[in-house]
């Protein structure tokens, strides 16, 4: 992996506030903290503290009110909608609770979908990405299969190969365990640490201690603000 001076993610004094009525809502208040390359993070936190907040900052799915935020060198508060979706497509992966997979089509096809709007492959290298991915999940045998052919844990795999197929820099995963029961979640969170393993940097929101005990570290939020930040290293990252 190559050299970086700078972190992966750097948040500055990062805030988020949302106008509703007469009122503001401080969603962030002046969070500051760095990412690593290769590092796995759970953001903690109840209801309302800003973890999903921050995630859809880090997704460049929202914009900060102040603050700087750079992704991968890239300022985002600086970058044109052209370039963010650019961004989106090439260096963060996405994977929600819900799933989000396209109905009637086939996991194959819905791993695809985010290579038809890089325009830099052919059909075949369409094709064999995506396998490759649904391969790496443990899914060889269920590319044909359509999400209803398929168990929510298999539904999250297929997921998680869509996020994997344009070789994001980082996962953002947003309670990606929350719609499994407790069998198939620790299979997908072992899965997160497998590609974590390999180099993938993942950050995972999530209000469970027990999904978070995965992780390398755990960043606690409350009230917008970040209280806490928690570094396990490798000890018990396996709940049995």
């Amino acid at each position: 992996m190559e050299h970086r001076d700078q972190p992966l993610i750097a948040c500055r004094a990062l805030c988020k506030d949302y106008v509703m009525g007469e009122e503001v809502l401080h969603a962030l208040n002046e969070v500051t903290v760095d990412i690593e390359t290769g590092d796995y993070v759970a953001i903690m936190g109840p209801s309302g503290s800003g973890k999903s907040t921050l995630m859809n900052l880090i997704g460049a799915l929202d914009t900060p009110t102040k603050g700087s935020l750079y992704v991968d060198n890239q300022d985002l508060t600086r970058l044109e909608s052209d370039t963010l979706a650019m961004f989106r497509n090439k260096t963060v992966g996405f994977v929600f609770q819900q799933f989000n997979l396209l109905a009637r089509t086939t996991a194959l096809e819905n791993t695809k979908l985010p290579l038809l709007y890089s325009h830099n492959h052919s059909g075949a290298d369409l094709e064999e990405q995506a396998r490759r991915c649904l391969e790496r999940v443990g899914l060889a045998d269920r590319m044909q299969h359509e999400p209803t052919q398929l168990s929510g844990g298999q539904q999250q795999r297929v997921a998680i190969a869509r996020a994997l197929v344009n070789n994001p820099e980082v996962i953002l995963a947003d309670e990606p365990t929350g719609a499994l029961d407790s069998h198939s979640s620790i299979e997908i969170l072992e899965l997160f640490q497998e590609l974590n393993d390999s180099g993938i940097t993942v950050i995972m929101v999530t209000h469970d201690p027990e999904v978070a005990a995965f992780s390398r570290r755990n960043l606690m939020f409350r009230d917008g603000c970040l209280i806490d930040d928690i570094r396990a290293g490798d000890r018990n990252r396996t709940v049995s």
